[in-house]
């Protein structure tokens, strides 16, 4: 009996890899939130603001920024077998947090650390979406949005860590440095199971005269403006929702520290959910419907979380959750979007310049919030009021690339 076609263009093994990418990036993006995970026992012990604290990440996303665009401008990702790439970036992001855990004394000497843990790992999950793309044409939105949903539950983790050990309340390094170990799994883990796929394609080069050609597209522009609205709100609710969680069930329920840090676990682990729905249906549905949808549920639930600051924990939760859920489940489709929409050959170079601004504005974001007061419900309402301009923004760039001719080429014809 002859194949049926799907099976016939469909490599085997694609699953297996599938789960070996999913399991690598969870593993490798545990370091990312170490140091927001006890960002208050850092800031006791170091004596230094909420803001300064924040710091911290901000200083990964400047570091992941930098490395993404000089693995894009070099091209090492097609000199550098997949494996060896992603392995590397993963010691060097684990050699890094280690390093923050064991010598840092101070903002001066942690974040040039910190820095170094995004640079690591921006050689492990852009790399693995590549490796990813040559195992799967069909299912493909379902494979990204397994991967994005590892993504999450690796952001989420140093929370559950700080929430299952009793190391939390005596020592933050502790903590940093337990969220280390895992990032060593990940290399080894690449090294031995991340293979290119048989549908493998070079890694576009970073081009800015092709990255500018993509860009004076209306519809490309339409996408990218999306794309920025939903980072605008997604890292710093990451950043600073375990910090309102812990403020708010204090007054309601006296939840300890490690407690709150098993709520925050929950919240944000809650969007590998959304990812992988929103994988499953991004092809069936369209672009631009789950993403406004996505946007229009996760800024209604930012606007409410600020309101039900001190409310009873089970209406806090409940919201808090639906916002985790749906932040991020519309994260793979902008990059999508313009992979679909941009002139051919040009998609690689506007995908980088893309994820590197998006990742810029995200430290405006975490800092912006940083600079308000966290002790009581205007000052949350304000904040998180702010986040969720950042989706009002998106489905309106949204609707109007729905509008758009160019529309019809996204998700063969769904919009």
């Amino acid at each position: 009996m002859s194949p049926a076609p799907s099976d016939a263009i469909e490599p085997s093994g694609r699953w297996r890899q599938l789960v070996l990418l999913a399991a690598t990036v969870l593993l490798a993006l545990v370091p990312w939130f170490s140091a927001a995970s006890v960002a208050p026992l850092i800031s006791a012990e170091w004596q230094i603001s909420r803001l300064e604290t924040a710091l911290l990440t901000v200083a990964v996303q400047l570091g992941f920024v930098v490395g993404a665009l000089v693995i894009a401008f070099s091209g090492a990702a097609d000199v550098i077998p997949a494996r060896k790439l992603v392995a590397g970036g993963a010691l060097l992001a684990a050699g890094a947090n280690a390093a923050f855990g064991l010598l840092a004394v101070d903002l001066v000497t942690a974040l040039p650390l910190r820095a170094l843990s995004g640079a690591g790992i921006a050689a492990v999950y852009p790399v693995a979406m590549k490796v990813l793309a040559g195992w799967f044409r069909g299912g493909r939105g379902l494979a990204v949005g397994t991967l994005t949903g590892a993504i999450t539950l690796g952001s989420a983790a140093p929370h559950l860590i700080r929430a299952g050990g009793g190391v939390a309340g005596l020592d933050w390094r502790l903590v940093v440095l337990t969220a280390t170990a895992p990032c060593l799994a990940a290399a080894v883990l690449a090294w031995w199971g991340v293979r290119e796929g048989p549908m493998s394609t070079p890694a576009a080069r970073l081009s800015l005269r092709m990255a500018r050609m993509a860009l004076g597209q209306r519809s490309v522009q339409l996408a990218n403006l999306g794309y920025l609205g939903h980072m605008w709100e997604l890292y710093a609710m990451w950043t600073w929702v375990p910090a309102f969680i812990a403020a708010s069930l204090a007054l309601t329920a006296k939840v300890d520290a490690e407690g709150a840090s098993g709520v925050a676990f929950l919240v944000v682990a809650a969007g590998a959910i959304g990812c992988v729905a929103a994988g499953a249906l991004a092809d069936r549905l369209g672009r631009t419907t789950l993403t406004m949808a996505a946007m229009a549920l996760s800024g209604s639930s930012a606007i409410a979380a600020g309101l039900l600051f001190g409310a009873p924990t089970a209406v806090v939760l409940v919201v808090v959750v639906i916002w985790g859920i749906t932040v991020v489940a519309d994260s793979a489709q902008f990059s999508t979007a313009v992979s679909e929409l941009a002139p051919p050959g040009t998609a690689g170079s506007a995908l980088a310049l893309q994820t590197a601004a998006g990742f810029l504005l995200t430290g405006i974001t975490i800092v912006g919030v940083g600079l308000l007061d966290p002790s009581d419900r205007a000052s949350w309402t304000l904040a998180f009021g702010i986040l969720a301009l950042g989706p009002l923004v998106g489905i309106g760039a949204m609707l109007r690339l729905r509008r758009h001719p160019d529309a019809s080429r996204m998700a063969g014809g769904r919009r």
